[in-house]
């Protein structure tokens, strides 16, 4: 019997950032793997990226765009986003559902006038950009995926001096966590929101220039008070105030951190094959409740009527005087009962040791938890009662008698 031999697939190289080169570089891992972790000083990096100071490589992540006449009116059929009118520059996003409302893919969204940009993992960028190929039947669409491109990180305005280089393509603006018209919310109003005032940016550069858009970016100004070399930084005081404040490299450890800390949900870590939006309060920003049919539709807006989500995100405020961290995907346990799994644990500078995870919506808000031996407290991200402002008084069509659906 003659034995056929499966066709040999060339493995694909990880991918591995030029910037690990940089001195201090520390790889990170899972998602983030290819790219650094930190470049030696995660504190001050945190402290840099939230002044604006700071820059993250966040090259490994997906990009996928899609060009054509049709583009924006058969992204909008697909996805949860109501994308008809979406103006050149605007910044918004985008949830692909399974037909039954899970997660299947999420982007951030933005077009040029000429094509539309989907930012994504990068896990998921060829799987995205697969799906996408096997709807385009016969519209005027055309989806890439562009390897002369990388994504950088930057917070509160750092954007604005990326787009002073020429190899700047665009920057996407995460309106996370302002609850967009034909949205709704699971969690607090945006004024009561933790991460209101976080404001993380991704810019699309030419990767060709990726490490002078870097060395543009670090490079002192020379013309403000305290920089460093500038006519501002004279003194011992200055001397030495001015390591913490220059514009420095940031590893994802600190965007994860401002992250967590806006309890912002992401597709590589609080996603499973389980997640609808509304048990990671995603709705504020990816799902628009009115718009027309798309694939999980029904899911989102029965949940909303008539349901609650059956899990709810949390963020968990670990134990400070354990040594460790526990990693994604450790039990939560409440007692001696399984009642969730964590999904993002980080050192904040400020916060300590926090997480974010994926509790039953069940778990009262105020019961102590554990995770692989180190103990919780929980802060309430999606309330426990499951219902929000867009849910209807009573359910639809409950002032009917049947005499009435006869007539």
């Amino acid at each position: 019997m003659s034995v056929v031999e499966e066709p040999h697939v060339p493995d694909v190289p990880a991918y591995r950032s030029p910037l690990l080169a940089r001195p201090g570089a520390v790889e990170g891992s899972g998602p983030d793997a290819g790219v650094a972790l930190h470049y030696g000083d995660p504190v001050h990096e945190q402290r840099a990226l939230a002044r604006g100071e700071g820059l993250v490589d966040l090259s490994h992540l997906g990009v996928v765009t899609v060009t054509g006449p049709d583009r924006i009116s058969w992204l909008n059929t697909l996805g949860s986003q109501l994308l008809l009118g979406l103006e050149a520059g605007a910044s918004t996003e985008l949830l692909l559902l399974d037909v039954n409302g899970h997660v299947e893919h999420a982007a951030a969204v933005q077009d040029d006038g000429e094509r539309t940009w989907l930012l994504t993992e990068a896990a998921d960028a060829a799987p995205l950009a697969a799906f996408l190929d096997s709807m385009r039947f016969m519209l005027r669409v055309e989806v890439a995926r562009p390897d002369d491109v990388a994504v950088l990180g930057t917070a509160a305005g750092g954007w604005t001096r990326l787009a002073e280089h020429p190899a700047h393509v665009l920057t996407w603006q995460d309106p996370w966590p302002r609850t967009a018209p034909g949205s709704t919310a699971y969690g607090p109003a945006d004024a009561d929101h933790p991460g209101i005032d976080i404001h993380r940016a991704l810019s699309v550069v030419r990767r060709e220039a990726l490490a002078d858009v870097v060395d543009a970016f670090v490079a002192p100004a020379g013309d403000g008070p305290g920089a460093a070399g500038g006519p501002g930084a004279a003194g011992a005081g200055a001397a030495a105030a001015a390591p913490a404040r220059r514009r420095r490299l940031a590893g994802t450890w600190a965007w994860e951190a401002l992250r967590v800390e806006a309890w912002r949900p992401r597709l590589a870590r609080e996603v499973d094959e389980r997640t609808i939006p509304h048990e990671l309060d995603w709705l504020r920003t990816g799902v628009h409740l009115s718009k027309g049919c798309y694939r999980g539709q029904e899911t989102i807006a029965r949940v909303v009527n008539l349901g609650r989500p059956p899990r709810r995100l949390v963020m968990l405020h670990l134990d400070g005087s354990a040594d460790r961290l526990p990693d994604p995907g450790a039990e939560v346990r409440l007692g001696d009962k399984a009642v969730g799994r964590l999904t993002s644990a980080v050192r904040h500078e400020e916060l300590g040791p926090v997480a974010l995870a994926v509790v039953k919506r069940s778990v009262p808000a105020d019961a102590a938890l554990d995770v692989d031996g180190v103990a919780a407290a929980q802060e309430v991200v999606v309330r426990p009662d499951g219902v929000t402002d867009a849910r209807p008084a009573e359910r639809p069509g409950a002032g009917l008698r049947r005499r009435d659906l006869r007539r």
